[in-house]
């Protein structure tokens, strides 16, 4: 038995050792394989980019998809003429959420950014979006397509102003006009005249309002568009509850200002710490 098995043991080794052999000639790498490799990868550059085009397109298809099959619960959920946050404590809010935002037109010819998005010192309270130059009765038009939820007057804040909230899941605010040209529960287009500009409500000279939202969260609207290209940053919006909580690392100009701030106030702050020492002695 003993003298059988190491009979075996040999015969396995050998085949082992010949398959081992076989295979290296089999896939014996040529010498100018890195070279091969290269061309081969760069023949393939523009098909590459093709298909990441194409990936994009079909991420955003699946987006609009999505939106289709959510369109019931947008325009009835959640729904009402009178709050520019209506969802409340009850609403469900994502902590993340993906937003086709490639269909954007500018609300305004202008982009002379006057007020950032964020705390106001000053005021003693949040601004909770962007204020833009204009002339009064400049067009004002809907970013995205959507139905309009409120067209009315607020004498204390907004003046004559309009929400629209759009297929993609945010609402858009559009404060100080001069008059609304829609209705609650009319559908509009991307680009659709929905007011003139103005100077009403709590404002202190002709300038648009507009507030980016979801689920009633206000978004710096930079985190959104590209104002001084007229554009979104990207297609696709990443919405991320903690990060829109935290305002000011969306505005890299609001970002500056408040550090400028901030800077300001330590050195008063040492310098009043120096004039109360040299007042002691």
């Amino acid at each position: 038995m003993q003298k059988i098995s190491i009979r075996k043991f040999l015969l396995i080794a050998a085949a082992a050792y010949a398959y081992v052999g076989l295979a290296a000639q089999t896939y014996h790498v040529p010498a100018n394989h890195e070279y091969q490799h290269r061309n081969l990868l760069a023949s393939q550059t523009p098909l590459m980019e093709h298909m990441k085009l194409e990936n994009t397109q079909k991420f955003i298809q699946d987006i609009e998809a999505r939106e289709a099959l959510d369109d019931n619960d947008i325009f009835s959920a959640f729904w009402d003429n009178q709050s520019v946050n209506p969802y409340g404590s009850k609403a469900l809010i994502p902590d993340h959420k993906d937003i086709n935002v490639s269909s954007y037109v500018a609300p305004v010819s202008s982009n002379n950014i006057t007020s950032e998005f964020g705390y106001r010192p000053r005021f003693g309270r949040m601004h909770k979006g962007i204020d833009i130059k204009l002339n009064i009765g400049d067009s004002i038009k809907s970013a995205f397509d959507g139905v309009v939820r409120i067209a009315r007057y607020n004498p204390g804040g907004y003046g004559y102003y309009v929400v629209v909230r759009h297929y993609n899941g945010l609402e858009t605010v559009y404060g100080h006009l001069s008059k609304y040209l829609v209705h609650p529960g009319q559908r509009v287009k991307a680009g659709q005249l929905i007011g003139k500009g103005g100077n009403t409500g709590r404002s202190t000279g002709p300038h648009l309002h507009l507030e980016t939202r979801y689920m009633g969260i206000a978004i710096n609207p930079r985190a959104i568009i590209d104002f001084e290209n007229y554009t979104t940053h990207r297609d696709v919006f990443a919405f991320d509850r903690k990060t829109c909580e935290k305002a000011v690392n969306y505005a890299p100009r609001y970002s500056k200002h408040k550090a400028k701030y901030a800077s300001k106030s330590k050195s008063g702050k040492k310098k009043k710490a120096t004039r109360r020492k040299a007042r002691r002695r």
